[in-house]
């Protein structure tokens, strides 16, 4: 029996796998500061480097080109280098890029925050001399992280009362109304049907047709609030037209109609009396709970993760504000309009996990709209300084982490988690789900290090079933909004 190892075993399989190191290239890099958050970058391959990926390339299509009149693998070199010569500078412009970029990143404290304005079809490799190629790319902002243990800190703290919970079991009810129509004028607290047609003296900047909106006091677009609107539609019925005035929003891309009052004209196409259900057998199976009392359990639990929603974005800001006055906070205006969305999904993230209905967050999210540039400036902000400290004490997310988030937003909405998780996929919020976990590690990191010193947390004001928000931008057209119609 022979005593040499057999294939597969560890001996073999350890020679078989073994590698020679990656290539190092010897690149020059100049980093510029062009701005906040701003840097030019300018790399230089030396001509060894690209003489050493060329012979790779070609010793590699030697082997194995296929070229009439010559057995495979026996092609002249010279004749390789000839023919597929275009083929073989793309390759190795393209793998080139790849290599520096990479080892870039891991020599250069770049720490960049996107990806850099490189466009490789305009990149060709010199016949003879380096290649050099050069980009922009936005970084976080510079600054010291000071001491974030033992701090001092307002926690909010309010008593849940029977009575909160009877309120937050009447918002649940509500958000699942069936519209029900009726042969009356409108009354607050109604639903009515209408089209909304939006002006600014003779230009019209949208039409929304068929829009069902609810009878509240204030009615709160994605860029602009209408006060009074319980007042201004009351009486009205099917044929009746009211006109009202919108108030722009101070941060809405267009300078020219921030602060503006707009003309909004509502034209009643129908009214319906909104019938919520009782609680009874199938509004429980709905809710997923067994009884009356276990629903109410449930909903103190969901109101617990309210305050401690509002205590931790309450620490976010104050850790922000006495750390801001270290660091080069001058974030450019492009990054944080980039930004919006970003800091928008994971906001509204941050408010399903918390147990707000969807009418509340749709109202949240309308009010956090109209401050779109200095909320998502400040969040930016926090973001840094929570992501430095996640860093600092290696902090991690797993996958686990992840379900258990999804299982919980699904059972709060009475939606299975393959449900909730396939729009969160499809909305691209994955991601920001991640990293909204990892940053409340980094809160948590700091609470529990922190003095407290407890203040009363009022109820929202966003939950007071006051407002009325709606999916529509009254600066419409002019904000490039889809929906504007004709």
């Amino acid at each position: 029996m022979s005593n040499s190892p057999e294939a597969g075993s560890p001996e073999t399989s350890a020679v078989a796998v073994e590698e020679k190191p990656a290539y190092k290239l010897s690149l020059a890099v100049k980093v510029e500061k062009t701005g906040p958050c701003k840097r030019h970058v300018t790399v230089t391959v030396p001509r060894k480097d690209l003489d050493y990926y060329f012979d790779t390339q070609i010793k590699e299509l030697v082997k194995n080109a296929v070229v009439p009149g010559f057995r495979a693998g026996h092609v002249p070199r010279k004749l390789v280098e000839k023919r597929f010569r275009t083929d073989v500078e793309g390759q190795v412009c393209q793998k080139i890029l790849i290599d520096s970029l990479e080892q870039l990143a891991t020599e250069n404290d770049l720490n960049a925050i996107n990806e850099p304005d490189l466009n490789i079809r305009d990149l060709k490799i010199p016949e003879k001399g380096d290649f050099e190629y050069n980009f922009n790319v936005e970084v976080a902002p510079e600054f010291d992280l000071p001491s974030y243990t033992g701090l001092t800190i307002n926690r909010p703290v309010r008593e849940i009362t029977e009575q909160e919970i009877d309120t937050h079991l009447d918002r649940l009810r509500y958000s699942f109304s069936e519209n029900r129509p009726v042969d009356r004028p409108v009354e607050a607290g109604d639903a009515v049907l209408v089209d909304i047609i939006i002006k600014i003296g003779d230009e019209l900047l949208g039409r929304y047709m068929d829009r069902t909106v609810v009878v509240k006091p204030t009615l709160a677009f994605r860029d602009a609030q209408l006060q009074d609107f319980d007042t201004l539609i009351a009486g009205t019925q099917p044929g009746d037209t009211r006109v009202g005035g919108a108030v722009v929003g101070n941060e809405v891309a267009d300078k020219e109609l921030r602060g503006v009052t707009v003309e909004v004209e509502f034209h009643v196409l129908g009214v319906f009396e909104r019938v919520a259900p009782e609680v009874n057998t199938e509004f429980l199976a709905k809710m997923e709970s067994e009884s009356v009392e276990s629903l109410r359990k449930e909903i103190r639990e969901t109101l617990e993760r309210q305050i401690k929603h509002h205590q931790r974005q309450s620490a976010r800001i104050q850790v922000l504000g006495q750390i801001t006055g270290s660091g080069e906070w001058e974030l450019p205006e492009s990054l944080v309009r980039r930004q919006v969305e970003n800091a928008m999904r994971r906001e509204m993230l941050e408010l399903h996990q918390a147990g707000y209905t969807m009418e509340e967050i749709t109202v949240r999210e309308n009010e956090l709209r109209q401050k779109a540039i200095s909320t998502t400036r400040q969040a930016l902000k926090e973001h840094f300084v929570l992501d430095r400290i996640a860093e600092e004490r290696k902090l991690t997310v797993e996958p686990i982490e992840i379900d258990v988030e999804i299982a919980l937003m699904a059972h709060q909405q009475g939606e299975s988690p393959r449900k909730i998780r396939a729009y969160l996929e499809k909305q691209n919020m994955i991601e920001n789900l991640s990293a909204q976990i990892l940053e409340r590690k980094a809160v948590d990191v700091i609470l529990d290090a922190a003095t407290y010193v407890d203040v009363d947390l009022p109820i929202d004001e966003f939950v007071s079933g006051t407002t009325e928000g709606v999916a529509i931008e009254v600066c419409g057209r002019r904000s490039g909004d889809p929906e504007a119609g004709q």
